[in-house]
């Protein structure tokens, strides 16, 4: 009797499933982080893309560096907007017609699993337009 309990597989599938549960939730966590940074440069992209786009129209307003980065801001409300950092390229106005204007926007990133960061950088986006 003592041979058959040795050969009963009661309990494998569930052992096996415990070991491999933890590497199971940190590549799903893994993908979900990912999503989430990427979905945070494609909002850092839309907004480079509208800054650049109210610099290139509004070149001859009181203050154009400023209206530019004020709707970068405003393209990218779901960003900590204490870490957005938008720059407007070249600084000095009035801007004639023909000029390229440059905004970029960065954004820094951090992806961790189970409260590890394993990678962290910056996003940057840059956006060129001509002002009309």
């Amino acid at each position: 009797m003592l041979v058959a309990n040795l050969r009963n597989d009661r309990g494998q599938a569930l052992a096996e499933f415990a070991l491999v549960l933890p590497l199971l939730l940190a590549v799903v966590t893994a993908i979900a982080e990912l999503g989430l940074t990427f979905n945070r440069y494609l909002m850092l992209t839309d907004a480079a893309r509208t800054g650049a786009r109210v610099a290139a129209v509004s070149a001859d307003a009181t203050d154009p560096v400023s209206t530019a980065k004020a709707a970068v801001r405003s393209a990218a409300p779901d960003l900590d907007q204490s870490k957005l950092i938008p720059v407007v390229t070249p600084s000095t106005t009035p801007w004639p017609a023909g000029t390229p204007v440059t905004v970029t926007a960065t954004y820094p990133y951090s992806i961790s699993i189970f409260g590890f960061s394993v990678y962290s950088g910056t996003l940057t986006s840059s956006t060129t337009e001509r002002v009309e």
